[in-house]
């Protein structure tokens, strides 16, 4: 069994119970974490501090992270509460509506701008603000998904944020690296959380994953959760810059 007793991780990305962020939380909560669980604004406050009061321990805290002084609030207040972090958890992506559902070929300039800074830039700049509370080394992950490699009609422009992201572990990993700093992102395949509700026919897409993969299923948020908590614990300590696949299977299907 995993032990995480003394560790604190902070979780950006926490919506609803469906979140993939809730997922994980529950899970480095069962394993002993102390958690800092980030929403985004007002509007998402009433559900997330309902569910964050199912684990005892946790504390909420708001935080846009497209807004560098709201990182720059939230780090200040987590040093203060806590002095050092263990682990971070990246589970932040957003494009515009009318950018996801259009062609790909008529994405605007400022969708493109959008889904690339809140989906990608977000992680390099609470990366940078958790790794100056990480003296002792740490664990940094994120979402990607399967569109980051190929083709996933109606994905769109979030499946270039997504590749873009899969490049920026890379790079943070390599960076961060001799802090002792592991950074990895989770390919998990598609769940209905209120992001992927953005995604055109996302039935057929649940459907057609659950048909093909070798495990003829979709996967869930906790199932998503046991491997970041495998990623966030030492039994992952050489293990970085890596994208690891929680999609039953599907990834490796030729068709």
């Amino acid at each position: 069994m995993i032990n995480l007793a003394g560790k604190t991780a902070v979780v950006f990305g926490l919506a609803n119970k469906r979140s993939i962020a809730w997922g994980i939380a529950q899970k480095l909560h069962e394993a002993g974490a102390t958690l800092a669980i980030c929403y985004q604004n007002e509007r998402m406050k009433l559900e997330a501090e309902g569910l964050i009061q199912e684990l005892p321990g946790a504390s909420g805290f708001q935080c846009d992270i497209s807004s560098d002084a709201e990182i720059d609030t939230l780090f200040a207040a987590l040093k203060q509460k806590y002095g050092k972090l263990d682990i971070l958890v990246h589970a932040v992506a957003f494009a515009p509506a009318a950018d996801m559902h259009a062609e790909f070929i008529n994405t605007s300039r400022e969708g493109f701008r959008t889904a690339l800074d809140v989906s990608v830039y977000s992680l390099i700049a609470v990366s940078r603000a958790a790794a100056a509370l990480m003296p002792d080394g740490g664990s940094i992950m994120t979402l990607s998904y399967y569109a980051a490699e190929k083709v996933v009609p109606n994905y769109n422009v979030m499946a270039v944020a997504k590749a873009g992201l899969e490049s920026t572990v890379r790079y943070l990993a390599w960076n961060l690296g001799p802090k002792n700093i592991r950074v990895n992102a989770i390919s998990a395949g598609p769940i209905k959380t209120l992001a992927a509700r953005g995604v055109g026919d996302l039935t057929v897409m649940m459907k057609t994953h659950a048909d093909r993969a070798p495990l003829h299923r979709n996967v869930d948020q906790i199932e998503v959760g046991g491997a970041a908590l495998f990623l966030a614990s030492d039994l992952s300590s050489a293990i970085t810059g890596e994208i690891t696949y929680v999609d039953c299977g599907y990834n490796i299907m030729g068709f």
